[in-house]
């Protein structure tokens, strides 16, 4: 096939955890989109893997639908927007957790029942009974496809100008 010109618009998917019962239980009470699955939790107890802009807005926008949010967040501090941390601060249903490494999702085959994590100053193991996980943790670009082809950034991001012209003539990068 021959053409002119070339569209990239291969978009993204979702960061994962990669911890025992992610996988598993995909579907089952781990979820990535709050937008999609956060109707499915309505009065449940769930958890927030990520302390940035997408983790905190996840959790404010999750805690006028469900009973209670656990926000982990690895770093000693959120990453978030002041903000975005301060609303989340003003919702009694938001409960924020920094310094925890998430260790494993527990489920008994037929959905989440649990979530395992370390808190990383102490190494304390601590197990959080709950019905749902959300993992927020970022995005990763589908742009794999095009890496020998076009420039990309540190991050795997096809590099565009304000046309969506990429390095190479006749390719344009979209989303």
């Amino acid at each position: 096939i021959e053409a002119q010109a070339v569209i990239v618009a291969t978009g993204a998917r979702w960061r994962e955890l990669s911890i025992p019962g992610e996988k598993e239980y995909m579907g089952l009470g781990v979820a990535f989109c709050p937008h999609c699955d956060g109707p499915h939790f309505k009065g449940k107890d769930i958890a927030v893997v990520g302390g940035g802009n997408s983790g905190i807005e996840a959790a404010i926008d999750l805690a006028g639908i469900v009973k209670s949010v656990t926000v982990y967040e690895f770093q000693e501090k959120l990453n978030a927007d002041e903000v975005l941390i301060d609303k989340a601060r003003s919702l009694g249903n938001i409960k924020i957790i920094t310094n925890a490494r998430t260790d494993k999702i527990i489920g008994n085959g037929d959905k989440v029942t649990a979530l395992q994590y370390e808190d990383r100053s102490t190494g304390k193991i601590e197990t959080q009974q709950l019905d749902g996980v959300f993992v927020q943790i970022g995005l990763i670009p589908n742009s794999a496809i095009a890496e020998s082809l076009v420039e990309m950034n540190a991050y795997g991001e096809i590099i565009v100008d304000d046309k969506c012209r990429t390095s190479a003539k006749g390719i344009y990068a979209a989303g």
